[in-house]
């Protein structure tokens, strides 16, 4: 079995990690070639304009694509990096283009897709698009939540790759405005085609404008152990993938 402490330890101290070749290129084009079969032009969770197109709630639109994403090896990874108790509560496919001219301020992912709104202690920031829910839900819920963005091209510097700041994680909620570059580092998260980055939503990541005409296609997916109040859920909850 694969050693998987260096990349716990990467995820607690630096809040990422990357792991190269999980997906072969015949399993990411037959994922492509899943995503490419549907049909966008009704549906309130797709998004599609010259610069991005979107699918939220990706594994209920699109979940022919399940058995391809959970294989054998990205279900080794959440048992030996999260645990077993672990399930999804937020997928998004993301289709940066070749011609894409826009970049991604440096931001924390502060909030949490849930099925509907409620006035509840400690849950706030409430925003609503296209009947979709999203709320800023206390911090220990958030620092439970691990990300795996599954990259389906090359991703560089000159085509999107993320931007990080490592730790800014463990620093709470982290005014982007405050980053104080005397004492911080920004490292740049290349990824290759089939592999994986793993990360922390309150890691501080911005992304470049596109330069290379390469397009970036990316799937992100979130995993939480927790269960919500009782008045909400998470809107996207599927069972164990373990």
């Amino acid at each position: 079995m694969k050693d998987f402490t260096k990349h716990k330890d990467e995820l607690s101290e630096n809040g990422f990690t990357i792991l190269e070749n999980i997906y072969s290129k015949d399993e990411v084009e037959k994922l492509l070639s899943s995503i490419e079969q549907v049909d966008d032009s009704t549906k309130q969770t797709f998004r599609k304009s010259e610069d991005l197109f979107a699918i939220r709630q990706f594994l209920k639109e699109v979940p022919q694509t399940a058995d391809l994403i959970f294989n054998e090896k990205l279900k080794g990874i959440i048992r030996q990096l999260f645990g077993e108790d672990y399930f999804v509560v937020k997928s998004i496919y993301f289709d940066k283009p070749e011609t894409s001219n826009w970049f991604v301020a440096y931001h924390q992912d502060l909030t949490i897709s849930v099925d509907n709104k409620r006035e509840l202690p400690h849950f706030g920031s409430w925003t609503v698009k296209q009947n979709q829910f999203a709320v800023q839900p206390p911090l220990a819920i958030l620092e439970n939540i691990f990300t795996i963005r599954i990259h389906l091209d090359d991703t560089d510097e000159k085509n999107g790759a993320l931007k990080v700041v490592p730790g800014s994680h463990l620093k709470k909620i982290y005014r982007p405005e405050t980053i104080d570059w005397k004492v911080e580092t920004e490292i740049l998260c290349p990824v290759p085609l089939g592999g994986l980055m793993i990360m922390k939503p309150l890691l501080l990541h911005g992304s470049n404008r596109t330069t290379n005409n390469k397009r970036r296609r990316v799937l992100h997916i979130e995993f939480s152990n927790q269960e919500l109040p009782k008045e909400i859920n998470w809107s996207e909850q599927l069972q164990r993938v373990c």
